[in-house]
C-alpha cells in the first residue's frame, strides 16, 4: 500500500524526550469501589474488533484545546484567558498558536506531573521546561516556551476531521500521573508495580519505578523485569479471544532520568526491551504462550487486507511517527491515517471499533485538573478520539475517561463485564483498587449508535495539506 510504503519510509529521529525521577514501591491497599449495574446494550457485540493506537506526548489542549465545543483552552472574546509564569523572564505567556512541526515539550514523569498541575494552578510547564532544557545536551537552544503553543485543524486536518465527523474525547486522563512505561503498563493491565519475585503477591504500587526492560535506562541491567501481576491478555486468552501488539519496528525514544531531554535511543522490535512493549515480560504471557502475538505492525497491515484481525489489537509506533517531541507531527499524522484508512478498506470495517490516544502528555499544557481516582493517578489529560461505523457523528464525549476505559469496554463486550478484579479474575494480585469500577470512569458504550447502518469509511489523505512550518 502507498501510505504503508511512505510511513516506513519515514526517517526516525535521534534525538529523544526524558522522563523520571526515582520512587519507591508502596505497599498496596485495596480500595474497593461499588459496582455499578451498567446496562450493556446487546448491539455492543456488533463490534468484534477493538483496535487501540496509541501515540505519544501530547496534552488535550496541544491538539484540541481550541476545537469548537470542546472543553479546551479557557477563552475570553476568541482570545486565551489563561497565562503560564515564565520564571526566566518574569512574564506571564498566554498560549499561543504554533504552527511548528517540531516541539521540544517538557519533563513528563510523576514530579513533573506534581510541579506541572502546582495543586490545580496549572502553571508549572514553563518553569519545568526551562529546567529541563538547562540540563539538555541540545546545543545553544533558547527554550521556546512551546509547551504553551496549541496547534489547530490547519496543522492537523485529519486529526480533526475524525473529531468532526466520528467521536472527540474531551476528558480523557492518562490513567497514570507518571511517565511511558508506567502508562503502557496501565494500558494492559491497568496497574503498575514492581515484583520481588514471579508471584502476583510479590508485588507493590511503583508509580514511577517499576522494572525497565534490559539494558534500559541509566543504569541498565541484562535482567528481564517480573512483571508479575495480572494483565488483560489472561482475560483474553482464558476465554478465547484473540488478541495481538503491534510494534513498528525502529528505535524509541524515551528515557527514564529527568536530567536531560534527550538520551540515546533504543532499538524497538517485538522481540527486543523496551518501554513501548511491555507485554513480552508479563508472566502471563509467557505462561500462556502467547509470546509470538507480539508482532511487527506489518502482520497488521497484512491481518486488515486479509480480513483476519484479531478481536483486540493494541499498536504502537517508533520514534520517527510517535509524535514524541523532537520528531515531527506531520510523519505521525500521516502514519496514524494509513492505520485507519487500512482499517476502513478492510472486509471488517462494519464490525470495528478504532480508539486512538497519546500515552501521556509530553509536558504540554493543559488546563483541567485530573481528577483523583487513588494515589497513582489520573495523570493529565491527553487527547481521545472513536472511530467506527457506529460512532456517532462529531459527538464529543465530556465524561471522565482514561485508558481504563478501554478495558472495561473490551470485558464489556468479550469477556462478560469480567473485570480485573482480584477477587473474582482466579489469578489475585495486590494491585489497590479494580479501576474498571471506579465511579467516575464513564462508559465508551455512550460513543456509539447501534441502531444506525454502518456509515461508509472516511478514507483521507495520508499526506495531507497543512500550515505546519519545517524545523
Amino acid at each position: 500500500m502507498r501510505w504503508a510504503r511512505i510511513a516506513l519510509a519515514l526517517a526516525v529521529a535521534a534525538l529523544v524526550t526524558a522522563a523520571a525521577a526515582a520512587s519507591k514501591p508502596s505497599a498496596s491497599l485495596q480500595i474497593h469501589f461499588p459496582v455499578r449495574p451498567d446496562r450493556v446494550p446487546a448491539g455492543i457485540h456488533k463490534i468484534r474488533h477493538i483496535v487501540i493506537i496509541m501515540q505519544e506526548n501530547r496534552s488535550f489542549d496541544n491538539y484540541f484545546g481550541t476545537y469548537p465545543g470542546a472543553d479546551g483552552i479557557p477563552l475570553r472574546h476568541g482570545h486565551p484567558a489563561v497565562c503560564v509564569p515564565d520564571p526566566r523572564r518574569h512574564r506571564c505567556v498566554k498560549p499561543y498558536h504554533d504552527r511548528r512541526d517540531f516541539n521540544y515539550g517538557g519533563p513528563h514523569d510523576a514530579g513533573a506531573d506534581v510541579a506541572d498541575i502546582n495543586h490545580g494552578k496549572m502553571n508549572g510547564f514553563i518553569a519545568q521546561q526551562q529546567r529541563a532544557m538547562a540540563r539538555c545536551h541540545c546545543g545553544t537552544v533558547t527554550p521556546p516556551n512551546d509547551v504553551v503553543g496549541y496547534h489547530t485543524g490547519k496543522e492537523l486536518p485529519n486529526y480533526w476531521t475524525y473529531a468532526r465527523d466520528f467521536v472527540l474525547q474531551d476528558h480523557m486522563f492518562q490513567s497514570d500521573a507518571s511517565w511511558s512505561l508506567v502508562s503502557h503498563l496501565y494500558l494492559v493491565s491497568l496497574w503498575s508495580a514492581y515484583c520481588r519475585r514471579h508471584a502476583p503477591s510479590s508485588c507493590r504500587d511503583a508509580l514511577e519505578r517499576p522494572s525497565n526492560p534490559p539494558g534500559w535506562g541509566p543504569h541498565p541491567t541484562s535482567k528481564p523485569p517480573k512483571y508479575a501481576w495480572t494483565d488483560l491478555t489472561y482475560l483474553l486468552h482464558k476465554h478465547h479471544i484473540s488478541w495481538r501488539y503491534y510494534i513498528f519496528r525502529g528505535n524509541e525514544p524515551d528515557c527514564e532520568t529527568n536530567t536531560n531531554l534527550s538520551c540515546r535511543p533504543t532499538t524497538q522490535a517485538p522481540r527486543t526491551s523496551a518501554v513501548w512493549n511491555p507485554l513480552r515480560y508479563f508472566d502471563t504471557v509467557r505462561q500462556d504462550h502467547e509470546l509470538n502475538d507480539i508482532q511487527s505492525v506489518q502482520h497488521f497491515f497484512a491481518a486488515a487486507a486479509r480480513g483476519s484481525l484479531p478481536a483486540v489489537s493494541w499498536i504502537m509506533p517508533n520514534q520517527g511517527v510517535s509524535e514524541h517531541p523532537f520528531t515531527l507531527i506531520s510523519r505521525g499524522q500521516t502514519y496514524v491515517t494509513g492505520l485507519v484508512n487500512t482499517i476502513m478498506q478492510s472486509p471488517e470495517w462494519k464490525s470495528t471499533a478504532i480508539f486512538i490516544t497519546w500515552d501521556d502528555w509530553g509536558g504540554f499544557y493543559d488546563h483541567l485538573r485530573p481528577p483523583r481516582v487513588d494515589r497513582n493517578g489520573y495523570g493529565l489529560q491527553v487527547p481521545g478520539l472513536m472511530i467506527s461505523p457506529y460512532a456517532r457523528r462529531g459527538f464529543i464525549d465530556h465524561q471522565v475517561l482514561s485508558f481504563d476505559a478501554y478495558a472495561k469496554f473490551i470485558e464489556d463486550d468479550f469477556l462478560g463485564r469480567q473485570r480485573l478484579n482480584p477477587r473474582t479474575d482466579g489469578r489475585p494480585d495486590p494491585r489497590p483498587d479494580v479501576r474498571e469500577d471506579a465511579p467516575q470512569l464513564g462508559s465508551l458504550i455512550k460513543e456509539f449508535n447501534f441502531k444506525q447502518r454502518p456509515r461508509k469509511p472516511v478514507i483521507l489523505p495520508v499526506v495531507p495539506k497543512t500550515d505546519l512550518i519545517e524545523p
